[in-house]
């Protein structure tokens, strides 16, 4: 599936795809923090028919819904017998420090033991990022690590 990354100068950036259909699904991520999911009309791509404000938190929980839940489901399960280790899913909003840099540059691993293992997009899930993967405001990030880590991790991904 294609994903369309579009900037909205003085807006921020929206990204979509083409369903079978011949609708464009998107998000816009607003330079404010907020989003807005878009659907097309059908007989018209660039004709909007509805558009649904979301908070950070709705973003994150939509993501959640439409992509992660079965590459965190199958970490859980996987880390059942190690104790002490967790799974979270961190959203990174538009303005973080790291919106648009490759993700190496948040150090987390070194600096917090926690690590990156997937990053959800649009709806699509990118599992085992590089180090040179570029971070976008909007994204979800599964991290993996123990309490403290992730604490930690989330306040460096919002704050640097």
């Amino acid at each position: 599936m294609h994903v369309e990354v579009t900037p909205l100068p003085g807006i921020g950036t929206r990204q979509d795809f083409l369903t079978k259909t011949g609708r464009r699904i998107g998000v816009i991520t607003h330079r404010d923090g907020h989003f807005e999911l878009i659907a097309s009309k059908s007989d018209d791509p660039d004709a909007c028919v509805a558009s649904i404000p979301l908070s950070t938190e709705e973003a994150g929980a939509l993501a959640s819904l439409l992509g992660a839940p079965q590459l965190v489901a199958q970490l859980r399960a996987e880390q059942n017998e190690l104790a002490g280790v967790t799974t979270k899913q961190l959203p990174l909003s538009p303005g973080s420090p790291f919106d648009g840099r490759p993700m190496g540059d948040t150090e987390l691993r070194s600096r917090t033991g926690a690590s990156i293992v997937a990053v959800v997009r649009a709806g699509t899930v990118h599992p085992s990022p590089k180090p040179d993967y570029i971070l976008g405001g909007g994204d979800l990030l599964v991290v993996v690590g123990t309490g403290p880590g992730l604490k930690a991790a989330a306040d460096i991904l919002d704050k640097g």
